[in-house]
């Protein structure tokens, strides 16, 4: 089975072309080696997938026929993933907070609305 259909089986990705779309951009390794979306893999491969700045590897354990529901998702996977990989000190380096200070660039929508709400005098409501 191909490493993108693979990665859509087991649920890692919502669509098919996320997949492909993740293995052209080089986040998925199969045996530590970048693949392609056609490359083909069979039991006991290990596969390191980028998802949301989390590298989730997993082992192959068989190969679905099509997309599986998310209870059989373990017969087909095991996840080796190390725990510090979802420490939240080393997913807030990559947060939205750590490249935008609060009040640095343009005002979001929310802080125009309420900016528009502050300067609205009493006056005109009456």
């Amino acid at each position: 089975m191909r490493i993108d259909k693979y990665l859509w089986c087991i649920r890692y990705c919502k669509t098919r072309s996320i997949a492909t779309a993740a293995c052209k951009k080089g986040h998925v390794k199969v045996n530590d080696q970048v693949v392609k979306p056609s490359r083909e893999i069979y039991a006991t491969d290990k596969i390191t997938f980028r998802k949301n700045q989390i590298s989730y590897q997993i082992v192959v354990n068989d190969i679905p026929e099509s997309r599986i529901g998310a209870k059989l998702v373990d017969i087909y996977r095991t996840d080796i993933t190390p725990k510090e990989a979802f420490d939240s000190q080393e997913l807030l380096k990559y947060s939205k907070d750590y490249y935008r200070k609060k009040g640095v660039g343009r005002p979001t929508k929310k802080d125009r609305r309420d900016i528009d709400d502050f300067y609205e005098s009493p006056e005109d409501d009456i």
